[in-house]
């Protein structure tokens, strides 16, 4: 394990143990959310990444109640589209999380209006209990890409994202550190070059989201590469 004030980085053998890890991680903060606040406040990544936590978290007899669920970004396309952030969590995950209360973004409505809509409903939700977020090939992290000028608002709307499609809807960094704990998700060899990049202290979306909070980065040995690189 690496540390560094407030940032933490676990190397696990392979992405299945990073998704039980996050799994457990995710189910042991929302007991201790439940406890003192009973409730639990969470913001859900989309990706690839999230997908085998999501699907192990389907597997588990949890009593549901309580939790309530966010979105950190979506994707301005039909509420069926696969492509969906939305859909995804909802058909791996929801549909077995009976009484988990779930605040998807209104997308389809274009990422002005989405953004005004969803920006009421997080300035009531914070501060969170955890925020869930992976990291893309560019270091950027929900749809918060390097580069890319910003309204300056818990909620921004996204016109010309590098990656399909270019519009979205993004929680902006302030309202991502808003939380008592983040969890960051890295596999696979093609977010080494970034991961690098970030540790060796490149000012990227990721590591803009995570400035200054208890974070955890949980990372397979393929993202990781070599570990006497970094220990």
């Amino acid at each position: 394990m690496e540390e560094r004030p407030s940032l933490r980085f676990l190397t696990f053998p392979n992405e299945r143990a990073v998704a039980e890890a996050a799994g457990r991680f995710i189910l042991r903060t929302a007991d201790d959310a439940l406890q003192a606040r009973k409730r639990f406040r969470c913001v859900l990544a989309g990706g690839r990444t999230p997908i085998s936590t999501y699907t192990w978290l389907a597997r588990q007899r949890t009593h549901w109640q309580g939790w309530e669920l966010y979105l950190g970004d979506e994707r301005c396309l039909s509420p069926q589209d696969p492509q969906r952030n939305s859909w995804m969590i909802e058909s791996v995950w929801l549909r077995a999380a009976e009484g988990a209360a779930f605040f998807p973004i209104p997308a389809e409505l274009g990422p002005a209006e989405a953004a005004a809509r969803y920006r009421e409903q997080i300035a009531e939700a914070l501060p969170f209990d955890l925020v869930l977020l992976g990291m893309g090939e560019d270091g950027h992290t929900a749809s918060l890409f390097p580069g890319q000028p910003l309204e300056d608002d818990l909620v921004v709307p996204i016109y010309r994202a590098p990656k399909p499609p270019p519009e979205r809807v993004s929680l902006s960094y302030p309202a991502l550190r808003q939380s008592h704990r983040l969890l960051v998700l890295i596999t696979g060899t093609r977010k080494r070059k970034a991961l690098n990049a970030w540790r060796r202290g490149a000012n990227l979306p990721i590591a803009q989201a995570v400035r200054n909070r208890p974070a955890w980065v949980f990372l397979d040995e393929a993202a990781a590469g070599s570990r006497a690189r970094f220990n």
